[in-house]
């Protein structure tokens, strides 16, 4: 899967956001070693300075585990990688109704496309 940048955010920023998806959908399944910062930084394009910064933001998050010895893993505690599924679900929910507010649809109409689609 590659990464998908822009200027809108931090670059670092996206990377978290990105890898946590990855994580929450299974990508990188709970207990299972992480890439590394180099291989990530890599396959981003971006200095393995920002994709640490990155990192250090999934940790932060209980999402990865550094082990001195054998690198980082996935967490293996599903707490964390549910409550973090659902916390990206609740944020682009958000986003979702205040982009049709901006288009000029109400809660209701909004519901309706996704209900009834296209």
């Amino acid at each position: 899967m590659d990464f998908q940048l822009n200027n809108a955010l931090p670059i670092w920023k996206q990377l978290a956001e990105q890898l946590k998806e990855r994580i929450v959908t299974g990508e990188y399944p709970a207990g299972t070693h992480f890439p590394t910062v180099r291989d990530l930084a890599a396959e981003a394009g971006v200095n393995p300075n920002t994709m640490q910064r990155a990192m250090v933001q999934l940790e932060n998050d209980g999402l990865i585990i550094t082990n001195r010895t054998s690198g980082r893993v996935v967490t293996d505690d599903r707490k964390i990688i549910d409550s973090t599924r659902t916390l990206l679900a609740l944020e682009r929910t958000d986003r979702f109704f205040k982009d049709m507010k901006a288009l000029g649809y109400n809660s209701d109409a909004a519901l309706k496309f996704v209900k009834e689609g296209m």
